[in-house]
């Protein structure tokens, strides 16, 4: 601002030197100005960066380049610990080939998804033998079931099976086709006794060496929770082994050992039925027991009917005909065995079910 009017500005004090006038912020620094050694100072007029969406002032671009900010990643969740200790123990009598009433089964005790795959996390599941044969699709039960298996293990569970003496003739019936076996009653052969049983061309033609190989090496017997799992009700087990690791040593090394007579003997020996229907029968379980340990023979083999003594002899292995409904499992030989196969081949029920038994 200009003085007041009649305003004189002071002499000047004696050696005192006007100092230079202050420089604006981006204009050119006066002549006089001395800057450091190797110092340049800002230019002029330095283009002003806008937002490219927003409007440009005159003669300055919109293309200015921005700095592109990356989206952060929506947090990922973090995976459930596998629950630790043992869950709940289902077991499963003869499927015999019945893949979608197995599905219907393990579904409805929620052990699968409605697309087929384990969704009962470390539950423990027992099938009893016999996959194949008499029903439309047993490769498929098999194929399910060695599915299963790794589901459940990836899960904390397991998915196990045993060695069923259909098992064991359809391995024969493959190995061996029509080679002569001492039968004890004249001469046979796998592949007749195969066909007799129910076997299935539609089987054989898809059997491959991953599925004789799972097969093969099935145990025979095992124990859970005081349940000593067997596929057959017969005290044939005690001529392989005094223990169930004997036992199921014994079964893998003759089937290893790939001798015809030896490997007939052994599914003559399972195919043996009914040892504890008869006024002994508690006593044979009891043996049984007392030897591998368990306070219950949980078995398949005999189907509930044939039990019951409603349908069927002893002698006879091929279930047709008309049976009785089976609602359940059936506990029996003053409660030291418990019947799972429920005689889905007869027009009875696929059998899945918790142990221990519910009341």
């Amino acid at each position: 601002m200009p003085p007041f009017p009649g305003y004189a500005a002071p002499p000047p004090m004696p050696g005192y030197e006007r100092s230079a006038p202050a420089v604006d912020p981006g204009r050119e620094f006066p002549e006089y100005q001395k800057f450091p050694e190797g110092y340049t100072p800002t230019a002029r007029d330095l283009p002003v960066i806008t937002r490219s969406s927003a409007p440009a002032a005159p003669g300055i671009p919109t293309d200015m380049p921005t700095v592109e900010l990356t989206p952060l990643a929506a947090p990922q969740p973090q995976p459930q610990p596998l629950p630790t200790g043992p869950g709940p123990l289902y077991v499963v009598g003869d499927v015999h080939g019945y893949l979608d009433e197995l599905h219907e089964a393990l579904a409805a005790q929620g052990l699968i998804d409605a697309s087929g795959h384990w969704a009962a996390g470390n539950a423990r599941l027992w099938f009893l033998g016999d996959f194949t044969d008499r029903g439309p699709d047993g490769v498929g039960v098999i194929d399910l079931v060695m599915r299963l298996s790794a589901e459940a293990a990836a899960a904390g569970g397991y998915c196990k099976a045993l060695m069923g003496n259909h098992e064991l003739l359809l391995i024969g019936a493959k190995r061996f086709a029509d080679t002569p076996v001492n039968s004890g009653a004249g001469t046979a052969s796998f592949q007749a006794a195969w066909l007799l049983n129910g076997g299935q061309r539609t089987d054989m033609e898809r059997l491959e060496d991953h599925h004789l190989q799972w097969m093969s090496r099935l145990d025979a017997i095992a124990e859970e929770d005081g349940h000593l799992l067997v596929h057959s009700d017969t005290t044939a087990y005690l001529d392989y082994g005094d223990s169930i690791e004997a036992v199921n040593d014994a079964v893998t090394e003759a089937l290893q050992r790939n001798d015809p007579d030896e490997c007939w003997d052994l599914f003559r020996k399972f195919t043996k039925r009914f040892a504890f229907r008869d006024e002994a029968g508690s006593v044979a379980a009891r043996e049984l027991l007392e030897t591998y340990g368990g306070s219950r023979v949980v078995h398949g083999h005999s189907p509930i009917p044939y039990l019951l003594g409603e349908v069927g002899t002893e002698d006879a292995d091929g279930e047709d005909g008309g049976a009785p409904a089976v609602d359940g499992p059936h506990l029996y030989a003053d409660g030291l065995a418990l019947a799972m196969d429920g005689g889905v081949t007869m027009a009875g029920k696929l059998l899945v079910v918790q142990l221990p038994l519910a009341g």
